[in-house]
C-alpha cells in the first residue's frame, strides 16, 4: 500500500503496533516489522539498561524499521532518551504528556517523533514543533486514555492539523475498522489489543485468554479521579478501584493500589493485575501469528473499500 505514512516510515503497510509497556517486547515488535507494519517497543517504566537490551534483541530479530514508545510520565524517561540516541533508533512515539520539548532535540539526532494525542488542542500545539506525523487516539483504547471517541476525535484532528498525515488509534482490530478510519481522513492506524493476541506476544497465556473471552462490555475505566484514567478488563482489581472511587479515597491511595499491576497481569495474575485492553477486545476471538493478523486486516480493508465503492454511482 502506497501512501505518506508508509513512505515516511519506510514500511509496507500503514499499520503501527501500539507501544504497550511490558507487552511490546522484542519478539512481537520484530514480528510486526517483518510482516510489513511498524513494531514499537513499549519502554514504559524500563530502566535505561533494560530498554537497551530490548532494542538489541529486536535488532537481532529484524532489519526492518521499528520504534520505541516513551511514556512521558516515567521516572526513567531521560535514561530512555539517552539509550534511544545511542542505539540510533529513528522513530519514537510518545504518550502520557506533551513531548514538545523533545521534538527538536530528537530531530537533531535524526529521530522522528510521533506524538499520541487525545485532544485537538494538544495536536495544534504540537504542529508548531515541526512534527511529520501524529497519532489521534480515541478513548476506546486500552491503557491510559483521553475523553473523546475515535469517531469524533480523528476527523477533528485531521481538519486541525491538515495537511499533516494522521494515524488513527483506539477501537481498531480488523480491516473494517481500518477502512472506517481512512474514511474519517486518517492515513494509517495503530492497534494494540489485536497484537496482544498473537503467537509472538510474550504476555502470559491467561492475559491473552482474558481478551479472547471478553465481550463488548468487559472493559472498565479506572482511576478517573486521579487524572490518569486507564481502560482495562473488569476483574477484582477494578472492583477495588471502584470501591475507592465511590468513597472518594485520596489520590495517593489509588495510585498505590495501581502501582505495578500491569506487570502482574502480564505475568499471569489476571484477577489482581491490570489487564489493559481496548473496548475492541470483544471482537478479538483468536490467537494467530502476527503475519496472519496483518494479512487478514489488509485483505478485509481492501474488500471493504471495494464494497463501499459500489455505493457511489458513476
Amino acid at each position: 500500500m502506497r501512501g505518506r505514512v508508509t513512505e515516511i516510515l519506510g514500511i509496507k503497510y500503514p499499520i503501527l503496533q501500539g507501544g504497550m509497556a511490558w507487552v511490546s517486547t522484542a519478539p512481537l515488535v520484530a514480528a510486526v516489522s517483518e510482516a510489513g507494519g511498524l513494531g514499537i517497543i513499549g519502554a514504559g517504566g524500563m530502566r535505561g539498561e533494560d530498554l537497551q537490551e530490548e532494542i538489541r534483541k529486536t535488532k537481532s530479530l529484524t532489519n526492518q524499521p521499528f520504534g520505541v514508545n516513551l511514556m512521558l510520565l516515567s521516572a526513567y524517561v531521560e535514561e530512555q532518551i539517552q539509550v534511544i540516541k545511542e542505539e540510533k533508533i529513528l522513530i519514537v512515539t510518545t504518550g502520557a504528556g506533551n513531548p514538545g520539548r523533545l521534538v527538536e532535540d530528537l530531530a537533531r539526532e535524526g529521530i522522528l517523533t510521533i506524538p499520541v494525542v487525545s485532544s485537538v488542542a494538544l495536536a495544534r500545539r504540537l504542529v508548531r514543533y515541526g512534527i511529520k506525523l501524529i497519532i489521534a487516539e480515541g478513548m476506546e483504547a486500552g491503557g491510559h486514555i483521553g475523553e473523546i471517541t475515535t469517531m469524533c476525535l480523528v476527523p477533528q484532528i485531521v481538519d486541525a492539523v491538515s495537511p499533516l498525515p494522521v494515524i488513527a488509534a483506539g477501537g481498531i482490530a480488523d480491516g473494517r475498522g481500518m477502512a472506517a478510519c481512512f474514511a474519517l481522513g486518517a492515513e494509517g492506524v495503530q492497534m494494540g489489543t489485536r497484537f496482544v493476541c498473537t503467537e509472538e506476544c510474550e504476555v502470559h497465556p491467561l492475559y491473552k485468554e482474558a481478551i479472547v473471552k471478553a465481550q463488548d462490555r468487559s472493559t472498565v475505566v479506572t482511576g478517573t479521579t486521579t487524572g490518569h484514567p486507564v481502560r482495562c478488563l473488569r476483574n477484582r482489581l477494578t472492583r477495588k478501584f471502584e470501591e475507592l472511587e465511590t468513597r472518594r479515597a485520596p489520590v495517593g491511595e489509588m495510585e498505590a493500589l495501581g502501582s505495578g499491576r500491569l506487570r502482574e497481569a502480564v505475568c499471569g495474575n489476571v484477577e489482581e493485575g491490570s489487564v489493559m485492553s481496548g473496548q475492541i477486545a470483544g471482537l478479538v476471538k483468536d490467537i494467530k501469528p502476527v503475519q496472519q493478523v496483518i494479512e487478514d486486516i489488509i485483505e478485509e480493508f481492501e474488500e471493504t473499500i471495494r464494497k463501499l465503492s459500489h455505493l457511489v454511482e458513476d
